[in-house]
């Protein structure tokens, strides 16, 4: 075997993600998998049913490269119907495969070598691996737990991470992994920077309707002056617990959906054919079903929460999303939260995630563990009782 090294310089430092390896470890000790973000219950019976219908009645071959008309038509009838964001289906909605390849489409296609994408951290561990293969650089903005128990940015921070090299904000709100959502003044802040140095800004909202009661889910496409700038990217995944579909979409001004097709089109092309009508399915249910979401996973938080605290972590309250984080120092006083999530499943049998693994500048989240959230209630008073144990 040649003794080159196969693997680009480009993703060296990347490894194996967090999830394969938390994932692996709960299925080879048992524990109970509060690590990777997947609920462990089916989604609404109407959208199953669409999917085995689709199947039962012959749509199991490529569909078109764009998505499907039913599915591209059902995500324009939603931004109108819930934001008011009108869209051509035709030209302005792109469906891929799950938000994790919209993602990559619109970097990819967006982003020349040494071209720079603003970002918060943590991040979701896809965001810096794509930007890396495009030959862009990750400019890293803290978000932080403040004294109001949310976590907050420093808008001097955001400012100065812009550069004339900037071409993108990358914004994910609601926030995974701090479950926090962006109010109208971070947004109004983000605009402004956006508007003032001419960027683009690609949002990520896949838990746009895990909303929990108090918080509000504002599209930085709705702010004045952010429509043309703004691609905005979401899935059904999480919206109707059907996550291994991997059905998402990229909507809006045509020539930003046109970039995130050109190199879309070279991934995957296309995919889940029968599942595109399921999620057109699910997008025109009614609005008791949207409108139950966020306070079912609300109340799955606060039980989740409940038991952190008894365990002795201090939590950081989640305002949405299927995660809560907690720091690990009243519980491990040298803060080596990844040490602790690989001992977890041996000292009491659960899996949690670290949440250095989200940050360009690690030593940011040493401290801190990501446990989600959205499993059934028998699955999270189990958790809780083992984690009990650790109380010191």
């Amino acid at each position: 075997m040649s003794a080159r090294e196969p693997l680009t310089t480009r993703l060296a430092g990347f490894g194996t993600t967090i999830f394969a390896e938390m994932s692996a470890l709960a299925t080879e000790t048992g524990a109970i998998n509060l690590g990777q973000g997947f609920p462990d219950t089916d989604g609404p019976p109407a959208v199953l049913d669409a999917a085995v219908a689709a199947i039962r009645g012959g749509a199991n071959q490529y569909p078109p490269g764009p998505g499907t008309p039913e599915l591209r038509t059902a995500v324009a009838e939603h931004q109108a119907r819930f934001y008011g964001i009108e869209l051509d289906p035709d030209t302005e909605v792109l469906v891929t495969t799950g938000a994790t390849e919209a993602l990559a489409g619109a970097l990819l296609g967006m982003l020349d070598a040494g071209d720079e994408v603003v970002t918060f951290e943590p991040m979701f561990d896809s965001y810096a691996a794509v930007i890396a293969l495009a030959g862009a650089r990750v400019a890293p903005v803290l978000l932080a737990p403040a004294t109001d128990g949310t976590y907050r940015f420093d808008p001097a921070e955001l400012r100065a991470a812009v550069t004339p090299r900037t071409k993108v904000l990358l914004l994910n709100t609601p926030h995974n992994p701090t479950g926090k959502v962006f109010d109208a003044d971070e947004m109004a802040v983000l605009a402004e920077v956006a508007v003032e140095h001419d960027l683009i800004v690609v949002t990520d909202e896949v838990y746009e309707h895990l909303v929990f009661p108090g918080a509000v889910h504002l599209p930085m496409a709705t702010l004045p002056g952010m429509t043309d700038r703004t691609l905005t990217i979401s899935s059904g995944g999480k919206t109707f617990s059907t996550t291994g579909w991997k059905i998402g979409w990229a909507c809006g001004p045509a020539p930003l959906v046109a970039a995130t097709r050109a190199a879309k089109q070279f991934l995957t092309y296309v995919s889940g054919g029968p599942f595109q009508p399921a999620i057109a399915t699910g997008l025109r249910l009614d609005d008791a079903f949207f409108a139950g979401l966020g306070p079912a996973m609300a109340a799955k938080a606060a039980r989740l929460g409940e038991g952190l605290r008894a365990a002795g972590f201090a939590v950081v309250d989640p305002q949405a999303t299927y995660f809560t984080t907690v720091d690990v120092r009243p519980v491990r006083p040298d803060g080596d939260g990844m040490a602790l999530c690989r001992e977890l499943p041996a000292l009491c049998g659960v899996v949690a995630v670290p949440n250095e693994v989200f940050y360009a500048r690690p030593e940011n989240g040493r401290h801190l563990v990501r446990f989600a959230c959205c499993k059934q209630d028998d699955v999270l008073d189990e958790a809780c009782r083992r984690l009990a144990t650790l109380a010191p």
